[in-house]
């Protein structure tokens, strides 16, 4: 059987399998499509915010950001993964507890104010459609390659599977669907990087793998790694940049993360669907078990790529000849078709070269060999999804990692999706605009509002502002500087009042996205240098992914300095927040 068909068998199996799940668990009440009738057990809920979490830049971009940016980009692990533990520690348990549907009301009950939720709203909106931005450009690069069309074609089938099995299940169906997606996607990912971890150091154990020997030197992995790299003008992979706007970067980077984690609406109301507040936290814990199995996994995956990749243009070693572009493997020729890899023969040699042409220190060795420039452009996007061909896996394997980039954007994309009409359907249409509607209504306004928001984030998919993991960087920084502070100093504080935190979420939002669309170039300001994601244009040399650390500190600042200068929030609220954060049945205070 040819690969193409096997592609073609084992993804549409998977989609056969999310479809015929969406169909078995239809949503049949407002309590169902909101949070799956809170009757979810906490490992299958554990299940599925993994799935949920694990997105298209977890599967698919992150290991390419490790591969290409080495010990640098570990900002990604751990800033991700110690988001969720914020999340699981100090609001999952207690927005359990608060027991509404969607974020924006449980901001606007505790705030007392419409306005407040509308904000939220917004907020919500702007970082959930940033992230779904992301999945759907991994659904195009995943469809582009393994079942051979356009990426807007791909766009568009990924598209119509999401808006069936979201738009009939609600939570419920997006729920159960995504533990299938998290075995499709975890299976996956692990399986190569067995393999490859085999063929490379011998240990079928990735994580050890990665710090293993390297058989054919005998020496480290890493070691060799560094090497190879090197000897291309490449920075050392294990290396880190100790200079100043790097070390500053790197830090509010991972901050940016890690509270941007935490205020991730589609994420925190996979904790609103469990029976009590203690589920929540087993939830939490469960998924931290699912998410490590890949994240665990990931560097490994990463450093092994770009070592295949490397010795796949350089089979000699990197001190000879490269490849000639004719005797190209097969793999290089079938991503040539997807526009992801590309080459051009700046020296008319007819031989692949791929090195750092912007390393000074480089430009005489390239000079003596006669090189013109680095021939290779290789999009990081696709290096997970290559690897298994770079490793020349089987093909059952190949088809299966396929159908696991699929999962990992589809899951996350359902996720988001229902935030965002959750959000749109219960929290303004019912709670602003016409309050007295319809269970039956308000169902129906949910699933049209799922549908519009299918629609805009397609086509936002088609002209994404980066790859995968940097476009998801943007929203999470959003989050960061929007959601994060409001949810925290709810639970936390009994000071902060509405106008507090309405001027706080504005203030993180706008200064966030100002800065944001400044630093890429995507306005103009007549006597500016901003119009690319340089240190030149930036502040104090923040890049565009680490700002929305600044952008918390300034809403935490403006929203207590308002509340501080206006009225106390009135007592009942003042209880409320009380009642939140002290166990069921300690002293007076009651669970909500």
């Amino acid at each position: 059987m040819d690969q193409f068909t096997l592609n073609l068998l084992v993804v549409g199996a998977t989609f056969a399998l999310y479809i015929g799940i969406a169909i078995w668990a239809r949503a049949g009440s407002t309590s169902e499509f909101y949070a799956a009738g809170r009757g979810v057990h906490p490992v299958t809920n554990g299940m599925a915010t993994a799935a949920d979490w694990m997105s298209a830049a977890s599967f698919i971009s992150m290991a390419g950001l490790i591969a290409f940016g080495g010990y640098a980009t570990s900002s990604y692990l751990m800033g991700w993964t110690g988001g969720y533990v914020l999340l699981a520690l100090l609001l999952a348990p207690y927005l359990r507890k608060f027991g509404k549907f969607t974020v924006p009301e449980f901001i606007g009950d505790r705030f007392y104010s419409p306005t407040a939720r509308m904000v939220a709203v917004i907020c919500l909106i702007v970082a959930s459609l940033t992230y779904v931005i992301g999945q759907m450009t991994g659904v195009g690069v995943a469809f582009s390659r393994f079942l051979e069309v356009e990426n807007s074609t791909g766009l568009f089938i990924g598209a119509a599977v999401v808006f069936f099995y979201a738009v009939l299940g609600g939570m419920k169906g997006v729920t159960y669907t995504q533990v299938a997606q998290y075995c499709v996607l975890i299976t996956a990912y692990t399986i190569p990087a067995v393999f490859i971890s085999l063929q490379l150091t011998g240990n079928p154990l990735p994580p050890l793998g990665l710090f293993g020997d390297h058989l054919p030197s005998g020496q480290p992995l890493l070691e060799t790694l560094d090497q190879v790299v090197t000897d291309l003008g490449f920075a050392e992979y294990t290396a880190q940049d100790g200079s100043p706007s790097s070390v500053i970067n790197m830090v509010l980077f991972t901050f940016s993360l890690m509270i941007g984690t935490a205020g991730l609406p589609h994420v925190i109301i996979r904790f609103f669907t469990v029976p009590k507040v203690a589920d929540a936290r087993w939830s939490a814990g469960w998924a931290l078990v699912f998410i490590a199995l890949l994240y665990l996994t990931a560097p490994a995956v990463g450093a092994m790529a770009r070592l295949n990749l490397i010795t796949t243009i350089y089979p000699g070693g990197v001190a000879e000849e490269s490849i000639d572009y004719e005797a190209r493997p097969d793999w290089v020729k079938n991503w040539e078709l997807t526009g992801l890899l590309s080459f051009e023969d700046k020296n008319g040699d007819g031989k692949i070269q791929w090195y750092n042409d912007s390393s000074e220190s480089f430009a005489a060795t390239a000079e003596a060999n006669g090189w013109a420039g680095s021939e290779l452009t290789v999009n990081r996007d696709i290096l997970v999804l290559a690897n298994p061909e770079i490793a020349q896996l089987p093909g059952w394997v190949i088809a299966i990692v396929a159908a696991g980039g699929l999962a990992a954007a589809l899951s996350t994309a359902a996720g988001l999706l229902l935030a965002i009409s959750s959000a749109v359907s219960h929290d303004v249409i019912k709670g602003t605009i016409n309050p007295n509607i319809s269970e039956k209504g308000e169902l129906l306004s949910a699933r049209v509002s799922m549908a519009v928001a299918i629609g805009v984030a397609t086509w936002l998919g088609l002209n994404p502002p980066g790859f995968a993991a940097q476009t998801v960087a943007l929203a999470f920084g959003l989050a960061a500087a929007s959601i994060f502070p409001a949810l925290m100093m709810g639970i936390f504080s009994k000071r902060v009042n509405n106008t507090g935190a309405v001027a706080g979420m504005l203030a993180g939002l706008l200064f966030t996205l100002v800065y944001i669309f400044l630093h890429k170039g995507w306005f103009f300001i007549p006597g500016t240098n901003m119009f690319e994601d340089s240190i030149s244009g930036s502040l104090l040399g923040i890049q565009s992914t680490a700002i929305g650390s600044i952008g918390a500190l300034i809403n935490f600042g403006v929203a207590i300095m308002v509340s501080r200068s206006t009225d106390e929030p009135p007592q009942e609220i003042q209880d409320l927040v009380e009642s939140i954060r002290v166990p069921r049945g300690a002293g007076s205070a009651q669970a909500h």
